[in-house]
């Protein structure tokens, strides 16, 4: 059932795939209207978050970053259903600009095992078929909680053709799994800015707040001396163009020390997210969890009227 509907899915996203650009843009627009219309999830996140993350920020002027970054957010939905489903090679034609791929080379000729941290900057998915045109890879992933959408992901990001390998964010068993690919020169590509669950991960400092973040990446990177770099695709202009970003990351990341590790992995996040705010993820409930005993509530939960 899960094969059959999923299926289902990819229809739908190959047929908005074949809407021309203009057409896709007006309809992404339209999305982000009616988020900010309803007061959607999506669009409560992105206020609350600005919130945190913006303090300083005038009213008038928060208004129109939360426009832009839900205009971005809904666009790169469809963007994305576009990139899914249509020919990598085609879709690899829209990075017009590249930064950084020497270091990259270099990595992977090193086969000292690379991890590249790949934020919820721009489009990571347009990101992950570079990457995996270049060389096989293994990306870490959270599996939806409905057996239907992890069927649809394993269908349009797991290509064989381009070596492209999934593993689920399970614990100790994906542990293993990237210690052995790092340790025989692999590559894995990990979202650093995706929350790991209460008890995984150490509380350090994120756009002026605490924000419960990985310590997988850091430990991976102490325990088997691979090379850590950042990368993203950028989009530039007002169409379907991108910049390809790759920059070394800070050596404190591999840090033995918990602490270190997670404060240098966010301040790099931020530092990339600060380049254009409107191409964040800024509707992911980046600090839902609090410190315990902290006394701190949840930022995104509604209060009644």
């Amino acid at each position: 059932m899960a094969r059959f509907a999923s299926a289902l899915l990819y229809l739908f996203a190959a047929a908005l795939g074949r809407l021309p650009w203009p057409v896709l843009y007006r309809l992404g627009d339209g999305l982000a209207w009616l988020w900010r219309r309803l007061d959607a999830r999506e669009s409560h996140v992105a206020r609350v978050n600005l919130e945190v993350a913006y303090p300083e920020m005038l009213p008038g002027e928060r208004e129109q970053w939360h426009h832009a970054i839900l205009r971005t957010t809904a666009r790169q939905f469809l963007e994305t259903m576009r990139f899914w489903t249509r020919p990598h090679a085609d879709n690899l034609k829209l990075i017009t600009r590249s930064h950084g791929t020497g270091l990259f080379d270099a990595a992977l000729a090193s086969d000292k095992g690379l991890i590249v941290a790949a934020p919820h900057y721009g489009n990571w998915e347009l990101l992950n078929q570079w990457l995996a045109s270049r060389t096989p890879i293994s990306v870490l992933y959270r599996p939806p909680e409905a057996k239907v959408g992890e069927a649809f992901l394993r269908r349009v990001r797991g290509d064989s053709a381009e070596q492209v390998t999934q593993v689920r964010a399970d614990g100790p068993a994906a542990v293993r799994q990237l210690l052995r690919l790092l340790k025989g020169g692999g590559v894995t590509g990990i979202l650093p800015d995706q929350q790991p669950k209460v008890g995984d991960g150490e509380y350090a400092p994120f756009f002026g707040m605490t924000a419960l973040t990985m310590t997988l990446l850091g430990r991976l990177a102490a325990r088997t001396g691979a090379t850590v770099l950042f990368a993203y695709c950028e989009r530039i202009g007002a169409g379907p163009e991108y910049e390809l970003r790759i920059e070394a990351a800070p050596p404190q990341i591999a840090d033995p020390d918990p602490m270190v590790a997670t404060t240098a992995l966010n301040a790099a996040v931020e530092r990339i997210a600060r380049r254009d705010p409107a191409q964040y993820q800024w509707t992911y409930k980046r600090w839902r969890w609090r410190p315990a005993g902290s006394g701190e509530p949840n930022p995104y939960e509604r209060t009644a009227p």
